[in-house]
């Protein structure tokens, strides 16, 4: 099981979005039967394997054994991931493109840049799966607490010109076997989650 799985099929994504089979996958963290699962989540057997089928379909859930019951065979599935992101590429028509307004200050830009992060991240991983070598990412996590809207421009200027020598200094437009990476740098609120709530 995937600690995060990105869902970038448009059928994967509808199907994951029901609540019933979105509480399926979340009791499927661990290992289940339909039986087992049914008593859990109040629902018939019969209805719960046939959300069960549907998620299986989609690859949001796998077998993990059969189990000989008398005349039976019971199924035991487990979800693929703990938790799903749903790539915006899931979307194709809507999708987000930072490029159409690039705006460094722009929250909505932000967010075309997070969902184009979701599905680039998405396809690399799905890659890298397939032809099973590792992924080479980095990524930094933090806050700040700014005394002043001044101090935030200023840190964001510091920030610019202390990215902008970085790359000036590592970036090889030359290098025949380099790889060009993609660098996105975010700065907003942290959301109160009490107040959300």
């Amino acid at each position: 099981m995937h600690e995060v799985a990105v869902i970038d099929d448009p059928g994967a994504a509808e199907v994951s979005l029901d609540p019933v089979r979105a509480r399926l996958l979340a009791e499927l963290a661990e290992p289940g039967s339909a039986t087992t699962l049914a008593r859990r989540v109040g629902l018939t057997r019969q209805k719960v394997n046939y959300h069960l089928r549907t998620l299986e379909q989609h690859g949001l859930i796998e077998l993990v054994e059969e189990r000989r019951k008398g005349g039976l065979t019971e199924r035991v599935l487990q979800a693929t991931a703990a938790a799903y992101v749903i790539s915006p590429s899931a979307l194709p028509a809507v999708e987000p493109d930072p490029a159409r307004s690039p705006d460094r200050l722009s929250a909505r830009w932000l967010l075309a840049l997070a969902a184009r992060l979701v599905r680039d991240v998405g396809e690399l991983i799905t890659g890298a799966t397939k032809a099973r070598k590792p992924l080479a990412t980095f990524a930094v996590d933090g806050e700040v607490r700014f005394a002043s809207a001044a101090d935030r421009a200023g840190f964001a200027e510091e920030l610019t010109a202390t990215l902008t020598s970085l790359v000036a200094k590592y970036h090889d437009e030359g290098a025949a076997h380099g790889r060009t990476h993609r660098i996105v740098v975010a700065v907003h609120p942290k959301v109160r989650r009490e107040e959300k709530d």
